[in-house]
């Protein structure tokens, strides 16, 4: 069993920033990728960038490449994702989860834990 809790997200303006946070327990954390999907309403959920164990691979969905950041720090058991020049667009709730796999890892059905998500709404 893996808990993530998902915290950071609330409202902010176009072109503003957020930093989201995961902090996971129950597995070794250092072992396994992470990964960060957001849904929108009435949209399916989407991924939006993976990190690997180590934090030394990254990879970021088409939309917000440039404009986020994933990262993790393996001693607090937590993945971050900073969100920069947000965009209207960007206003979803925001999961992150575990995954065996280790790399471009965007299908939804490739991870196994959920956090229950934070709300981001980027107001124009």
């Amino acid at each position: 069993q893996v808990q993530l809790v998902e915290s950071g997200g609330g409202l902010v303006q176009v072109g503003g920033s957020l930093r989201l946070s995961c902090a996971a327990s129950g597995r070794t954390f250092s072992s396994i990728a992470m990964g960060w999907f957001r849904q929108a309403p009435g949209k399916e959920r989407e991924f939006v960038a993976q990190i690997n164990n180590n934090g030394a691979s990254t990879y970021y969905a088409d939309s917000v490449k440039g404009r986020f950041t994933i990262s993790r720090d393996n001693a607090k058991n937590t993945v971050y994702l900073q969100l920069n020049s947000l965009k209207p667009e960007d206003t979803a709730v925001y999961y992150c989860a575990t995954t065996v796999y280790t790399w471009k890892v965007v299908a939804t059905t490739d991870y196994d834990y959920w956090g229950q998500g934070t709300q981001v709404t980027v107001s124009s």
